[in-house]
């Protein structure tokens, strides 16, 4: 009997395979993702999205007091262990948790020793969108400061100073270092001269007692005048000082006055070489809130795929935001970890293929949307059908040895292109977001890639977490006012 012909043979086996364990096909869906030699080695040779924890400081960096410029020289740097990254994005978990205000998210994660430092829940953001246009300004990996969350140059104070901050949509409160840490020692180095308040006309100490002051923890002077702040991560690393006020610029033209940041004078642990954090969550405190009144509730980002190039964060509307281009969702609250953003993911689509899991394995704990982390964290159950479609879809590459965390890798030595399945998360309000190819795979090095994602440790925050890997090239817009957060693929 003649058999059927081949591409048949393998449609069918295909279908059949999705029937027997519960999966469907997706109609509409991309089902492969592609990237040639050249966009692996990051374009004339620069790494893509392999960011080192050690390299040498740029020569030609930029960070002008205008705002606009963020200008960084690539060279050749160590590459990332996946240890490095599981140990990053372990302490960020840890700092979740800290951040959480509920005992009953007390979480099997390994104790912090200090205890957490909650911020209290803030009401809703209720702010018309203002007139004034919208302020876009670039940023980039953090690498070149060593470490591997996202960097903004913005300046701070009058006359501007500038400053390199990784911007972090689980913290409200910015901060950067100040003099006179510097003397002191309790500064981490970092790539611009330490801010230094004495210098800055319109620089100002919040008092005890202001409503800025309850909001970052009540904390008090020994004389009960100056307002202090204090901020602990979960891997041990510290920052406190004195809660200020001071005019923030984002560009030569657009500033805001009055901003509230920790002038921190004591600065403990592992910060990279950056001068400290700009607050994108949800409390009172945070460039969105304060900046509302001004720009509109509104804020977005895209984060590049490539070490190598740049993105952008805007405050206020983007035409993305207005002319239909992006897929919304629903942004959610919880209550014990109210700076966060969530969303209600459902499903996860994986070469055409929806994953048979139940979507109440993700909505049980829910889904946060999140800068800081670099991989994307599943349910044990989700993670280990997606891994396995991936090396299922994958047989046609060298496998190499997992590296900690990551389990899915391929040795792509002597290939001029590589094929991945597409993935994709739906939501449960039906919105889609698309993931780019290097929202896919992470490369340790020039040869070796792995799948992005890694199951929660057992026991660990009850949540899913779609990090930053997942989100390079989209612009990911939150809608605080309506509620909603938009992702447009292929965007930066």
């Amino acid at each position: 009997m003649a058999l059927p012909h081949p591409p048949l043979v393998v449609c069918l086996l295909v279908l059949i395979s999705c029937l027997l364990s519960g999966g469907v096909l997706a109609g509409s869906r991309r089902r492969y993702l592609t990237a040639s030699l050249d966009e692996l080695r990051g374009y004339n040779g620069h790494q893509v999205h392999s960011p080192p924890l050690t390299s040498p400081v740029p020569e030609n960096y930029s960070a002008a007091t205008s705002g606009r410029k963020l200008s960084i020289r690539n060279s050749a740097a160590e590459k990332p262990a996946a240890r490095d990254i599981h140990v990053r994005d372990r302490a960020r978990l840890r700092t979740i948790l800290q951040r959480s205000s509920s005992a009953s998210a007390a979480a099997s994660l390994a104790p912090y020793a200090s205890p957490p430092t909650a911020m209290p829940p803030i009401p809703a953001v209720s702010v018309a969108p203002a007139p004034a246009p919208a302020v876009t300004i670039p940023d980039r990996s953090g690498t070149y400061l060593d470490t591997l969350e996202f960097v903004v140059a913005v300046g701070l104070g009058t006359p501007a100073q500038p400053s390199a901050l990784i911007f972090d949509t689980g913290s409200d409160l910015s901060w950067v270092q100040c003099q006179p840490c510097g003397s002191s020692g309790h500064c981490h180095p970092q790539q611009d001269p330490l801010f230094d308040p004495s210098k800055s006309s319109t620089y100002a100490a919040v008092h005890c007692g202001e409503p800025q002051c309850a909001a970052a923890g009540d904390l008090c002077s020994e004389d009960n005048t100056t307002c202090l702040y204090l901020v602990r991560y979960g891997d041990g690393s510290s920052t406190t000082g004195v809660l200020s006020r001071d005019t923030l610029a984002l560009t030569s033209s657009r500033a805001l006055t009055g901003f509230p940041f920790g002038c921190g004078t004591r600065n403990l642990g592992d910060f990279g070489r950056v001068d400290g954090l700009l607050g994108l969550g949800r409390g009172e405190l945070s460039l969105p809130t304060q900046a509302a009144a001004s720009f509109g509730a509104v804020f977005s980002y895209c984060l590049p795929s490539s070490n190598s190039t740049t993105g952008y964060l805007t405050i206020g509307a983007t035409p993305a935001t207005d002319t239909g281009a992006a897929q919304y969702t629903a942004m959610l609250r919880k209550p014990q970890f109210p700076s966060f953003y969530f969303v209600e993911l459902v499903s996860i689509d994986i070469g055409g293929y929806v994953l048979p899991v139940p979507p109440a394995v993700f909505t049980r704990g829910g889904t946060l949307l999140d800068s800081g982390t670099v991989l994307t964290y599943l349910p044990a159950q989700a993670y280990a059908l997606l891994r396995d479609r991936f090396r299922l879809t994958m047989e046609q590459y060298t496998p190499a040895p997992p590296n900690d965390v990551l389990d899915a890798c391929y040795d792509f030595a002597g290939e001029s292109e590589v094929v991945v399945p597409a993935v994709s998360f739906r939501f449960g309000d039906g919105a889609v977001f698309e993931l780019d190819f290097f929202g896919v795979m992470i490369f340790l090095d020039e040869n070796v890639g792995c799948l992005a994602f890694a199951a929660m440790d057992t026991g660990g925050l009850p949540l899913s977490i779609i990090g930053n890997t997942q989100q390079r090239s989209a612009e990911v817009i939150y809608d605080v006012a309506a509620e909603k957060i938009g992702f447009v693929p292929a965007s930066c």
